[in-house]
């Protein structure tokens, strides 16, 4: 038999084992749960990212969205999104955010136009989620865009007018630089040499008779 047949056969011989392994593991079943409905998986896949791939059909004009927004929004978050009681605010607090009191607003705060979109298709309305219709849901988020003079009032949004849209914060946003920022204060090794003294202890609570218990003896 020539060197390369032979190469061959014990080529097959090594992967027929493991190639057994591999079908058998993979018909083995233990019985537990049941295959995922395709239904029960569309009602979570829901998320719409920042260019808005996974937004749904439909469009919606501010004049529409005011209409949705006085129903279904404005009792809790006001006419103009200035809140209602202690209910989130919707609109204004530009430039605030810098500040000891910064106002956290879709317009002033939120980066993305789907970090508004997408909060309003899953969460609200409050107590009635996921009840809006995807025109509904694009009205009302142009209207709380227009609050925020972030859109005109004649404006219509939809997947094809999504790019359109440019959120005042988008640039307010950066990584998490502490690896270097904050690398100075870092000490991977443990100190050697000329480290701070040990902690002493001076007394204890039980010694003053602060704590319950019995009646304290003095400081161990």
């Amino acid at each position: 038999m020539s060197k390369w047949a032979s190469a061959l056969v014990l080529s097959a011989l090594l992967v027929s084992p493991a190639w057994a392994q591999h079908k058998t593991s993979e018909a083995k079943r233990y019985g537990i749960g049941t295959p995922l409905d395709p239904k029960a998986l569309a009602g979570w896949d829901i998320d719409v990212r920042p260019d808005g791939s996974g937004a749904p059909p439909g469009s919606g004009s501010v004049k529409t969205g005011e209409e949705v927004y006085m129903a279904k929004c404005a009792a809790c978050h006001g006419e103009f999104g200035e809140s209602a009681g202690r209910w989130p605010q919707l609109a204004q607090g530009k430039g605030t955010l810098a500040t000891d009191d910064p106002v956290k607003t879709v317009g002033s705060y939120f980066p993305h136009l789907s970090s508004v979109f997408d909060y309003i298709r899953r969460s609200m309305p409050f107590g009635d989620a996921q009840s809006l219709t995807n025109d509904e849901l694009y009205a009302v988020t142009a209207y709380v865009l227009n609050l925020n003079d972030i859109v005109p009032d004649d404006f219509v949004l939809s997947k094809e007018t999504w790019s359109k849209v440019r959120m005042p914060n988008a640039g307010g946003f950066y990584g998490d630089d502490r690896e270097t920022a904050e690398k100075s204060f870092w000490n991977p090794k443990p100190c050697m040499t000329n480290c701070a003294p040990p902690l002493a202890v001076t007394g204890r609570a039980r010694a003053v008779d602060v704590t319950p218990g019995e009646k304290a003896k003095g400081a161990d």
